[in-house]
């Protein structure tokens, strides 16, 4: 981290953290952040169902709700991007305060709500995306929806001719009854309507699931089985968490989803998991307390064809990204590896 990033995160952590958001966002398109370019390397490159990626270190949903900085997100060592979640129509989301740092645990609690401005005006951004970038979306549903598993369809099917892939997200704890749609009867039903949508594309993408990691292992079982047969092209290990175990922060007790570093072994326990349940022939991204290189390398060795952060961007800044992408690389040569897949997995059993 540069003396000015470490300048500019203070001055941000002064702020009220969803105004220091807007403020990060802004610096972004302004070219005031770190943008190394691609960061890559024979080990780093990789494949992510059909995706070629310049590194396995993506940018999770959440960050640029609205497809707002996709250049310079491009320019900042990502290997892909993913923005949103996007809803059929514009809505504001919770009340605020609905986003809370925890500084002692390294962690954030988010209770948005899938606040963004609709499909149609991410559509328009997505239309003049960066083509060297691998970009995707992740797909909402309006909270006050008559047909929620819909919403997801249309918004594939008007934002789908722009991206690289797109994500069904299912597993945010903050848009009541959402995470219902994870049981087995309900997510077929949904998928089914996201993959037909899919097929009606230009080009179709790879469509990946995105899964809480506050789920029994049944329901793991029963989330593996209908993602073999309903064609998705991988799953997304995890989203944010309801559990506080071990917080020692104030604001500890917010309602909403905790991401972060008390995320972490939670998540990879997921991951391996879910890993195991698929015989390791599914693609699957790690996200959930990404904060260095060795965390990253645990989560491919977990079982991770790629990984995603986010949260640890609060507390490390965007120099982060080429840091952990480096350090990947690093490890896998020091571990033998002459490439990501060759790691794929070969820690599992420590996480089970």
């Amino acid at each position: 981290m540069t003396m000015l990033e470490r300048l500019g995160l203070g001055l941000l952590h002064r702020c009220d953290p969803e105004t220091a958001h807007g403020l990060a966002l802004r610096a972004l398109r302004m070219g005031l952040t770190p943008t190394p370019g691609p960061v890559t390397s024979t080990r780093l490159r990789t494949d992510l169902a059909g995706m070629s990626l310049p590194n396995p270190v993506g940018l999770a949903a959440g960050f640029d709700k609205n497809a707002e900085a996709l250049g310079p997100l491009s320019r900042a060592g990502f290997g892909f991007i993913e923005v949103g979640a996007v809803t059929p129509r514009a809505q504001p989301g919770n009340p605020r305060p609905r986003l809370f740092r925890l500084s002692e645990d390294r962690g954030v609690i988010n209770r948005f709500g899938f606040n963004n401005e609709g499909m149609e005006a991410a559509a328009a951004r997505l239309a003049n995306r960066p083509r060297n970038a691998v970009i995707g979306l992740n797909l909402g549903a309006n909270k006050d929806s008559a047909d929620r598993a819909e919403d997801f369809a249309r918004v594939l099917a008007h934002c789908g001719a722009h991206l690289d892939f797109a994500t069904v997200n299912v597993s945010s704890p903050n848009t009541e009854k959402l995470r219902d749609l994870q049981g087995a009867e309900a997510l077929m039903g949904l998928l089914k309507g996201v993959m037909e949508a899919r097929d009606w594309l230009p080009r179709p993408i790879p469509v990946f699931l995105k899964i809480a990691p506050d789920l029994s292992d049944t329901e793991l079982s029963e989330i593996a089985d209908v993602a073999r047969v309903s064609g998705v092209s991988g799953i997304i290990a995890t989203n944010t968490t309801l559990d506080r175990d071990g917080l020692r922060s104030d604001a500890r007790d917010q309602a909403g989803g905790l991401s972060g570093q008390p995320l972490f072994e939670k998540s990879t326990r997921v991951l391996a998991r879910l890993s195991q349940l698929t015989g390791g022939g599914m693609p699957l991204i790690g996200v959930g307390g990404v904060g260095s290189a060795e965390e990253a390398y645990a989560k491919i060795r977990a079982g991770a064809h790629a990984v995603q952060l986010y949260s640890a961007l609060v507390y490390e800044g965007l120099s982060l990204v080429s840091d952990i992408a480096n350090g990947l690389d690093a490890a896998l040569e020091h571990d033998g590896f002459a490439s990501v897949a060759e790691a794929v997995g070969t820690r599992r059993e420590d996480w089970l």
